[in-house]
């Protein structure tokens, strides 16, 4: 646990942060993920004479205008069309023009909320970069290992996190906890799951995903081969370092180290490494 005195304001702050969550969660939501992907993103959709695979990829980067283009896709005006779980196929339902308006504005508001960010920039981008490296080592293990649609296990596992970039981004409005960076990330630690599943739900999310999110990381013994898409998402976020430090100070090492992952997975390592720097490689 954290070693840090919790003031009574400090926890006052944090309580009113979970009770404003709860609120903000009933309506439409929108936020900025990381500084550098929201502006490249941006950038890219403005250019008319990117190519859709070019933009497909762009949006796939992108937690919350990757659910948005998913949703959308599933919405009443497709009622009579299959439950969609992967951006590629949404984007070839909804069609080049309408992924690019709709992503464009959603990065246009995002771009107005980056201020609001600046303080935790460094936080954020490193949580992109393990949600981008989930979802390549969930692309890459359903492939190699599963008969799943490994389009839908990369989508899976993109917004497994997605309740910490909210939570982020939400976190600017309380004083203490922007001077507190221990105790806002033991509370990300602590409520990120259970906010992001409320998200994913609010976005209309398939079901099918956000069980996926659910129990991410509760650490367990893995499957010798995984049999449906929660234990991708879980194997996906170990091999993208779950246990990085911040995330798991008040789990035993031991316990880690009991619970690692077979190399049937870590075998996997660089061809993930490979995939992970190709999708980031388009928003460069």
């Amino acid at each position: 646990m954290f070693p840090e005195k919790v003031s009574d304001e400090l926890a006052a702050q944090r309580f009113q942060m979970l009770e404003d969550l709860a609120k903000d969660l009933t309506g439409e939501v929108l936020f900025p993920t990381c500084f550098d992907l929201v502006i490249n993103l941006r950038n890219l959709l403005k250019d008319p004479d990117a190519s859709i695979e070019r933009v497909t990829s762009a949006v796939r980067a992108d937690p919350l205008i990757s659910s948005k283009l998913i949703a959308l896709a599933n919405s009443a005006a497709y009622a009579d069309k299959p439950v969609l779980k992967e951006v590629r196929a949404a984007v070839q339902r909804l069609g080049l023009n309408t992924v690019r308006s709709t992503s464009l504005a959603i990065a246009m508001q995002q771009m107005m909320q980056l201020t609001a960010i600046v303080e935790f920039s460094e936080m954020a981008n490193e949580l992109w970069l393990h949600s981008l490296t989930t979802a390549s080592a969930c692309y890459v293990v359903a492939q190699r290992m599963t008969r799943i649609n490994p389009d839908e296990a990369y989508f899976a596992g993109l917004v497994h996190d997605i309740g910490a970039f909210y939570m982020l981004f939400r976190a600017t409005k309380y004083p203490e906890l922007v001077a507190r960076r221990e105790s806002l990330k033991h509370l990300v630690i602590q409520w990120h799951e259970a906010i992001g599943l409320t998200l994913l739900e609010a976005m209309h999310v398939p079901g099918e995903v956000i069980e996926a999110a659910r129990e991410h990381d509760l650490l367990r013994p893995a499957p010798t081969v995984p049999k449906d898409l929660k234990d991708i998402v879980y194997i996906g976020n170990f091999l993208a370092g779950s246990h990085f430090e911040w995330r798991y100070q008040d789990v035993d090492r031991a316990m880690i180290e009991r619970h690692a992952l077979g190399v049937q997975y870590t075998s996997l390592s660089d061809e993930i490494a490979a995939h992970t720097a190709a999708m980031a490689e388009v928003l460069a």
